[in-house]
């Protein structure tokens, strides 16, 4: 009359991470944990999880009703649950607690079982009723401050962009320059009305109510029937002027957006031109709060340059007056950063409380404050694009891919979830990284060591898609005195509340099952370490302390943490540098910190403030596998001595008669060898005799191509040659083994520091050599190795 919960996942040493993602849309780091606090403060690197709420999972099932939940700690019913069929209670695997099964579930017995009580079924989706179904609303505002051919190229991107939306879908049109316009769209009037608002001041919500002429004068409110409404508060809803169904106002939309010129005031010699960036968000963000609060809708700024003028301005308009630089923010000299970042920032609330997403779409040579942007953006889920011109085929690629379909027709973009998080008592949650925003809910789990977003179990993700990913960290709390035995399971549990498109909302479902090990050194807990996740929360966690801790010393904190890794896990004889090798499990986590140390995450070099804004918001939102390919770019080589092959991410591989392919996330690079390009040049691919060549140049190119079509934003794509100017994308990612100062001679082997885990093998053949002062992986890891072995 008992059910037993199921195994708690395979042995750790035998565990496919990628798989268990796969099956369960979660990745930990550590897949058994040891059993007390202080154990677990000797494994030195984070306890977590990556979480893809709305991952795309094959066989899930969708249950079309509501879950069974536990009345003490809200944890959802699971196949992990003891239950019993006779008394009619089920026990949460949770919190202990044991609870009555509702009236509906009394028939079930172990022949006749939910689909959530099912062993394979540990994550599953519920069709949640929705009383109130609405579509949501994608609020456009446009920036009219630029040249008559670039507000044309914006606007067939705005065409564009309408024709991709569902007909039921609400859309509202603001434009912007010296002044901000809020445009009706309704077609009943013959002359649809503009709302001018100045450009200088900040606009709430209310004083947008009484601008737009929203709510009722004293003597038409005293004569308002609450039951049965009335035609003067209908007429002046703003879902009857302002934002309308597409089906309905796609023609006035598009008429407006034909008639728009570039912004008439005028523009000084020597001058920016007046832009408003700030008092448009602002408006926009009143408006759809006004009148689609707590429903999916986004406020999407396409902007060609910096706020010069207003709140949220980041340069004076006197073109004497420079940007400011990454050299500014370490001087407190950007006399413009703070004012600019906290009247963001508190839009960015303003549009979370909401459930609204902010997205800003920069199709600019110079910069336009997306690093002060950067949080409002992130805390609503919002992306940006980065183009250099609206007409460029990367940016509108990028609008397709936004606004693509799932297999059921509906937009591949959710609205308006909740991300709460359960777990054991013997564990507690620190945080959470990603872009979302920290619910107020208290709970028993909350650990005082706060990670990223902490003081709560439950976060806001305004809007997400199936590739947003969620960093979730843990403090084991346990007590040495009160052991727990070796192989005893624990449980996490996931949960995400969520609204799609067509209106339907769902509640996804994920629970985990681990075991508990005796000690930080136990197998268990070595074998079932999972680089690539710890990589990646490690990465998280370094992001958000360098942008959130002003003298935080990133470089030193991630060089200690290394040392002290290689010290625990490492294996050698004290005081012997030369016998130190990391163990399979932790073969390539010292790669991927020496990639981490060298990435555009940490080193602002050569990059903008808006650019490195822009990175940052991509690596605290995306997949393990994405997040891992920002970290350590991938190489393919392509020669006629057989199919492509993966190679070292190193100087070495550049060879003359191969072809690279560098994927960088952000850049793909397809780079000529110098007798590769010499063959080009002579058109050699153009004869006949020559398709094996002619193929060869086409096919990393194709693979480019395939790799770009699944990315949001489309990443750009560079072909060089070797020797080439360009090719500097290419050699600022690879390790400099080889450098003006080094020799072949004077490099050693690390192959064997890597524990033969992709290890280099020095500087090969290979001729060209990078100049530059930066040290190579081979010094990296014997500094690693010289240190680790003291102890």
């Amino acid at each position: 009359t008992t059910r037993h919960r199921p195994a708690a996942g395979t042995h750790a040493g035998a565990m496919d991470f990628a798989e268990l993602e796969r099956k369960e849309g979660v990745r930990l780091s550590w897949n058994a944990w040891p059993s007390s606090r202080i154990e677990a403060t000797r494994v030195v690197l984070p306890f977590g999880a990556i979480c893809t709420p709305v991952r795309a999972m094959d066989g899930m099932p969708v249950l079309p009703y509501s879950p069974v939940v536990c009345t003490e700690c809200s944890g959802v019913l699971n196949p992990y649950c003891h239950v019993d069929f006779h008394q009619k209670r089920w026990q949460c695997c949770l919190c202990n607690t044991g609870n009555s099964l509702p009236r509906n579930y009394h028939e079930i017995n172990e022949n006749n079982l939910p689909a959530e009580l099912f062993p394979g079924y540990t994550t599953v989706e519920y069709q949640m009723e929705n009383k109130n179904p609405r579509p949501p609303c994608f609020l456009i505002v446009l920036d009219t401050a630029m040249s008559a051919e670039e507000l044309q190229d914006a606007k067939d991107s705005l065409g564009q962009l309408v024709a991709l939306l569902p007909e039921e879908c609400l859309v509202g049109l603001i434009t912007f320059g010296a002044t901000v316009t809020v445009h009706e769209l309704c077609d009943g009037n013959a002359f649809p009305k503009s709302y001018v608002l100045r450009g200088t001041d900040d606009v709430t919500q209310d004083q947008l109510k009484k601008l737009l002429n929203l709510e009722l004068s004293p003597s038409e409110y005293a004569s308002y029937d609450k039951q049965r409404g009335s035609a003067v508060a209908e007429a002046s809803n703003a879902l009857r002027r302002f934002i309308l169904p597409v089906s309905e106002c796609e023609f006035s939309l598009q008429t407006t957006l034909d008639e728009l010129r570039p912004d008439p005031f005028p523009r000084e010699p020597g001058m920016r031109p007046f832009r408003a960036t700030g008092v448009a968000v602002a408006a926009a963000q009143g408006l759809i709060a006004e009148c689609h609060s707590a429903q999916g809708a986004r406020v999407m700024v396409f902007t060609s340059g910096p706020c010069t003028m207003g709140p949220g301005s980041i340069v004076g308009r006197d073109m004497s007056e420079t940007m400011r630089t990454h050299q500014d923010f370490n001087k407190g000299s950007a006399k413009h950063y703070k004012a600019a970042s906290k009247f963001y920032n508190q839009l960015g609330i303003r549009l979370a409380t909401h459930a609204h997403t902010l997205d800003v779409f920069a199709c600019s040579l110079d910069q336009v404050g997306l690093a002060e942007m950067k949080t409002a953006v992130d805390q609503t889920g919002g992306v940006m694009v980065l183009a250099e011109q609206f007409g460029a085929e990367a940016f509108r690629s990028s609008l397709r891919r936004m606004f693509s379909r799932d297999a059921s027709g509906a937009l591949d973009m959710y609205f308006n979830a909740t991300f709460s998080v359960f777990c054991t008592p013997h564990v507690m949650v620190c945080g959470g990284i990603g872009p979302m925003s920290a619910l107020a809910v208290k709970s028993k789990s909350i650990s005082e060591n706060e990670v990223g977003m902490g003081q709560t179990t439950s976060w806001r993700i305004c809007s997400l898609n199936s590739n947003t990913s969620v960093a979730v960290y843990y403090e084991i709390v346990n007590q040495h005195s009160n052991p727990i035995p070796s192989g005893t399971p624990f449980y996490l549990q996931f949960c995400v509340r969520y609204k799609r498109s067509n209106g339907e909302i769902r509640l996804r479902v994920m629970t985990v099952a681990r075991r508990w090990a005796e000690t930080s050194s136990s197998h268990d807990v070595v074998s079932g370490f999972d680089q690539e996740a710890a990589a990646l929360l490690v990465a998280r966690v370094s992001t958000f302390r360098i942008e959130h801790e002003e003298t935080f010393d990133l470089l030193r904190w991630l060089d200690r943490t290394l040392i002290r890794v290689g010290t625990k896990f490492g294996e050698y004889a004290k005081d012997a540098p030369e016998t130190f090798r990391m163990p399979g499990p932790f073969a390539i986590y010292p790669q991927f910190m020496f990639n981490l140390r060298r990435s555009q995450f940490l080193q602002t070099a050569n990059n903008t403030p808006d650019e490195t804004a822009f990175y940052r918001l991509m690596m605290g939102r995306e997949t393990v596998l994405n997040s891992l390919i920002m970290i350590q770019p991938t190489l393919m080589s392509y020669t006629f001595n057989g199919p492509p092959m993966p190679v070292l991410l190193d100087v070495a591989s550049i060879q003359p008669d191969c072809i690279l392919l560098l994927d960088t996330f952000f850049m793909i690079v397809v780079h000529a060898g110098s007798t590769i390009a010499a063959w080009r040049k002579a058109n050699y691919q153009d004869q006949p005799e020559h398709e094996a060549f002619r193929n060869l140049l086409a096919q990393p190119v194709a693979d480019a191509a395939t790799a770009m079509g699944g990315r949001c934003p489309t990443p750009r794509l560079v072909e060089c040659d070797q020797g080439g100017s360009q090719a500097r994308f290419l050699l600022a990612k690879l390790n400099p083994s080889a450098t003006h100062n080094t020799s072949d001679a004077a490099l050693p082997s690390y192959d064997r520091a890597m524990g033969g885990g992709g290890g280099y093998d020095g500087a090969g053949g290979g001729a060209e050599i990078i100049f530059t002062d930066d040290i190579s992986m081979n010094v990296f890891l014997q500094h690693l190795a010289k240190l680790a072995v003291q102890g």
